[in-house]
C-alpha cells in the first residue's frame, strides 16, 4: 500500500533519487543537494507553522510503500507563489492590425511577459518513479492534493494552477528556448532551467524581452511547440483536465508548456468529496476511494477499497488502513470515489 505523508529530513536520499530520475525540464526538482535540503526544510517548517491563510508555505509530500518503506514518488503544493520570488509566465493574446483605407485586417498572436499568477496556489513537483507506475498510484499522487485542498481550504488560494512540462528532446533542448537564446540569451536551456530551479531568477528579469513578442516572428519550430506538452506529461495533463482544469492562454517562459488552472471549489474531486466517521470493520466493497485523515501536520492519504454507509455517514475501513492513516474509530476522514 502506498501512503502519502509530509516529507521528512530522513527522506533526503529518496528525494535526490527522484530528482535524478525526473530528468531535464523538471524545474522544481533540480539535482542540487543544497536546494533539495532547502525544500525539505521549508516543507517541514511549513507543516509545523499551521498557517491560517495562504502565504509562502510549501508543502512537499512523498508516497511511501508501507511494506518496504521505499519512497515511490513525491508531490507538492505551493500555497501562494510569487510572494518572495517572482513567478513569470507568458500570456498568449491577440492584436488586431486594421486599416479601412487599405482594406487590411490582420489578427496576430503575441506573447506578453508578466506575473499574473502571483498569490495563486500551485500544485507541483509531481513525480512517480517508473517501477511504481500503474494501478491507482498515479491518481493517488496527483489527487491527494485535492483532498488536502478540500479539507484545509483556509491554507490555500481560490485559484489553483499547474505548469505542464513543455516540449524538449532527449538532450533537454527546447525549440522555443532555442529561438529565445538566439535573440536574447546566450545560455543553454538546461542551464536556464537549472538556475530557475535553484532560485537564481534574476537573469530572467534582466534579459527577457519586456515588450510583447509577435508569435509570427518566431521560428516555425518554436511556434509549433507553444502550448504543447512533453510526451511524458500527457497523462498528468489528461488527469487534470478531467478534474476541470483548463488553459487560459498562459505558457512557460522557457519551453512554452501550457499552464492549466481551476477555481478550487470547481475541481471535480473536491466537489465530489465528503467527510464521514470512521468505523473499523470488514466489508465487501469493490469500490476504490481516495481517503485522507483530518490532521494537517500528520497528513496521511491513500487509495484503497472502503465501504460507505450513506445513512449513517460512516466509512468502513480495515484496521490496516486505519493504522496507515493514523486514525481510530470515530475519527473524521475525507473520501472521494475514484
Amino acid at each position: 500500500m502506498l501512503v502519502i505523508r509530509p516529507i521528512r529530513e530522513s527522506d533526503f536520499d529518496a528525494l535526490m533519487l527522484c530528482a535524478e530520475e525526473s530528468g531535464i525540464g523538471f524545474t522544481s526538482l533540480p539535482v542540487n543537494e543544497e536546494l533539495i535540503r532547502g525544500r525539505i526544510d521549508h516543507s517541514v517548517e511549513s507543516f509545523a507553522r499551521n498557517a491560517t491563510s495562504p502565504g509562502t508555505e510549501g508543502y512537499l509530500m512523498v508516497a511511501e510503500d508501507t511494506e518496504t518503506g521505499e519512497i515511490a514518488g513525491t508531490t507538492g503544493i505551493e500555497a501562494a507563489i510569487g510572494l518572495e520570488n517572482p513567478f513569470y509566465s507568458y500570456h498568449i493574446s491577440k492584436v488586431v492590425h486594421h486599416s479601412r483605407r487599405l482594406n487590411v485586417h490582420n489578427v496576430v498572436e503575441v506573447l506578453t511577459f508578466g506575473n499574473n499568477y502571483t498569490g495563486a496556489t500551485e500544485i507541483c513537483t509531481l513525480f512517480l518513479r517508473p517501477e511504481f507506475r500503474g494501478g491507482l498510484n498515479g491518481r493517488l499522487l496527483s489527487k491527494c492534493r485535492f483532498l488536502m485542498l478540500a479539507q484545509f481550504p483556509d491554507k490555500f488560494s481560490d485559484i489553483i494552477f499547474a505548469e505542464m512540462r513543455g516540449v524538449s528532446d532527449e538532450d533537454g533542448n527546447s525549440p522555443f528556448w532555442a529561438w529565445l537564446k538566439e535573440h536574447f540569451f546566450s545560455i543553454e536551456f538546461t542551464l536556464a532551467d537549472y538556475l530557475t530551479g535553484i532560485g537564481q531568477k534574476g537573469f530572467i528579469a534582466d534579459l527577457m524581452p519586456k515588450l510583447p513578442i509577435y508569435v509570427n516572428l518566431l521560428s516555425e519550430e518554436a511556434r509549433e511547440v507553444i502550448g504543447q506538452v512533453h510526451e511524458k506529461t500527457r497523462p498528468a495533463l489528461r488527469l487534470l483536465e478531467k478534474e476541470g482544469f483548463s488553459r487560459r492562454g498562459y505558457v512557460d517562459i522557457f519551453d512554452a508548456g501550457p499552464t492549466v488552472e481551476c477555481m478550487r471549489q470547481n475541481i471535480d474531486s473536491i466537489r465530489r468529496s465528503f467527510t464521514a466517521r470512521v468505523k473499523i470493520a470488514e466489508h465487501g466493497s469493490a469500490q476504490d476511494y481516495l481517503i485522507c485523515n483530518n490532521d494537517f501536520q500528520s497528513f496521511r492519504a491513500t487509495a484503497t477499497k472502503i465501504g460507505v454507509d450513506v445513512e449513517r455517514n460512516e466509512a468502513l475501513i480495515s484496521q490496516e488502513v486505519a493504522d496507515a492513516l493514523l486514525i481510530s474509530e470515530g475519527d473524521t476522514v475525507r473520501v472521494v470515489a475514484l
